[in-house]
């Protein structure tokens, strides 16, 4: 319903303001789905059910439009291993989704940078694999679900390394599978890397193992974490984390 009605402002209304008015509208909305059960720590609202999206694969925030791996990616980042809100740090994150987003920007001491490769309301517009920073720039790097898209994977890993501090972390997530990765250049429509890789922008499907393998060649110090065993069963279960919950902390 949600997703209907913001189609249909998209006609009468500028982007812009559809943009700085989505917070008043998600509240507006997530009324009816307000109870006990579940908790978004995102936008702190207790729910009694979640919508259920792609085939109920995943769970959206009907408050903020959180999926899982942003909630996880909150939990880790305000509590532990980082508790952020009480860090001087500088951050860069890419492609950041907008809930969590409108969230770091609330904390000043933290020296925040966005970025996303085309979109016009990020700070920067930076190609991962040639990042117009300084060496050792930032204290944390936040980098979900890019690393997939991207063609020259080692020279992305390259650049995240440089510009981390030493003693910082990039904080890593891609869709993994059993095994090793699956890449082919070759395979460059959409729907033969829908077909393929499971999105019509995806360029491979990496094996854990590979992943980290990839990561350790440039450099990088690994720890791999499970969700539940970073956070528990019952935080999970809470924040409804589905299937993506393994999360690699690579460090300098």
């Amino acid at each position: 319903m949600y997703r209907q009605i913001k189609t249909a402002l998209k006609s009468i209304l500028p982007e812009s303001l559809l943009f700085g008015l989505e917070p008043v509208m998600r509240s507006i909305y997530s009324v009816p789905f307000k109870g006990e059960g579940y908790h978004c720590p995102i936008c702190n609202t207790n729910l009694k059910k979640w919508i259920p999206i792609n085939n109920a694969s995943d769970n959206l925030c009907p408050a903020c439009g959180s999926i899982a791996r942003t909630r996880l990616m909150t939990s880790l980042l305000f509590d532990a291993p980082f508790y952020l809100e009480k860090q001087a740090w500088s951050v860069l994150h890419f492609s950041p989704s907008r809930p969590l987003k409108r969230l770091l920007r609330k904390y000043p001491k933290l020296d925040y940078v966005s970025t996303d490769y085309e979109s016009q309301y990020e700070d920067r517009n930076y190609d991962i694999t040639s990042i117009p920073e300084p060496d050792n720039r930032f204290d944390l790097i936040i980098c979900f679900h890019v690393l997939e898209h991207i063609p020259d994977d080692r020279k992305a890993m390259e650049e995240l390394y440089r510009i981390v501090k030493p003693g910082g972390t990039v904080l890593l997530q891609t869709p993994f599978q059993e095994g090793k990765t699956y890449e082919d250049s070759n395979i460059t429509s959409e729907v033969d890397r829908e077909k393929h890789f499971g999105q019509k922008d995806h360029v491979r499907i990496y094996g854990l193992n590979d992943f980290v393998a990839r990561l350790q060649n440039v450099g990088f110090k690994i720890d791999k974490q499970n969700a539940i065993d970073l956070i528990g069963e019952e935080k999970v279960n809470r924040l409804a984390i589905k299937g993506e919950n393994v999360v690699v902390f690579a460090s300098k």
